[in-house]
């Protein structure tokens, strides 16, 4: 038998006995289960920001056991089994690659994205923006919803009049502030400064969400060698001046470059 099958049997029949025999395992719910699938699931971007190949493995792991737990919960509800859902996505798969299992042809990725989301309008999605989950975080959401309607044409046909519009949006950002403007008028400038920024990002192919998870990164990198610089040069971090700590920074950074 295929390897791969005897692994995911051997995760199945855990499942059943830690479902039947261990206290924890029967006590968990679809919603006690929630918050620590998110969890798990920020801990695999982590390792795949880290670059961390054997965390990463670990993480999948994790995250299918929570896949495998749901199903177990649903089967028991009467609701769907493990074979239903993957029956479900593989048939969801053939019908939307219409180009490798039925006779459309396309050249580019673009392409297929399109087919992809016209696909979704014919399954019956009243609105192209349907799928776009409700508590995904702020960034994740303004790309996914911009990479949803270019799947239908609404889109900018130049970089350079995404970049225009940026400018325009953080002069109007600017203008309100300057102005006084209220809190509000102030916040709701500076969304349309971001949304636009992230539209920009998708023209010069950067996804926004990896982008500034690594700008945290080199940040918390930087910062924290500074204190440990600082220590070493016996000087207490919160008695510090900005200049002070400015030095130690520019040190951090050097370090870290050589690297």
């Amino acid at each position: 038998m295929d390897e791969r099958l005897v692994a995911f049997e051997r995760l199945l029949n855990i499942m059943d006995e830690l479902r039947e025999k261990c206290p924890w395992d029967k006590k968990q719910t679809l919603e006690s289960l929630r918050h620590l699938t998110i969890e798990e699931t920020y801990e695999l971007a982590d390792a795949i920001t880290d670059n961390d190949l054997e965390s990463l493995k670990g993480e999948i792991g994790d995250l299918m056991l929570h896949m495998v737990f749901y199903c177990k919960i649903g089967q028991e509800k009467g609701a769907f089994e493990i074979t239903s859902v993957l029956d479900g996505i593989c048939d969801k798969l053939v019908h939307r690659h219409p180009h490798i299992y039925g006779d459309v042809e396309v050249t580019t990725e673009e392409e297929v994205k399109e087919n992809w989301e016209k696909l979704k309008l014919k399954e019956g999605k009243t609105s192209v923006l349907e799928g776009v989950p409700k508590s995904l975080p702020s960034m994740v959401k303004a790309a996914r919803i911009q990479e949803k309607v270019k799947g239908i044409g609404f889109e900018w046909e130049k970089r350079e009049d995404v970049w225009a519009k940026v400018e325009e949006e953080i002069q109007e950002l600017s203008e309100e502030v300057e102005s006084g403007a209220s809190q509000e008028k102030i916040e709701d400038e500076f969304g349309d400064v971001m949304f636009s920024l992230i539209n920009y990002a998708r023209f010069i192919n950067v996804n926004p969400e990896n982008a500034l998870s690594k700008t945290n990164k080199k940040f918390i990198d930087r910062f924290q060698l500074m204190e440990v610089l600082m220590k070493e040069a016996d000087i207490p971090i919160e008695v510090a001046n900005l200049e002070t700590m400015d030095i130690y920074w520019d040190k951090a950074k050097i370090q870290l470059r050589k690297k």
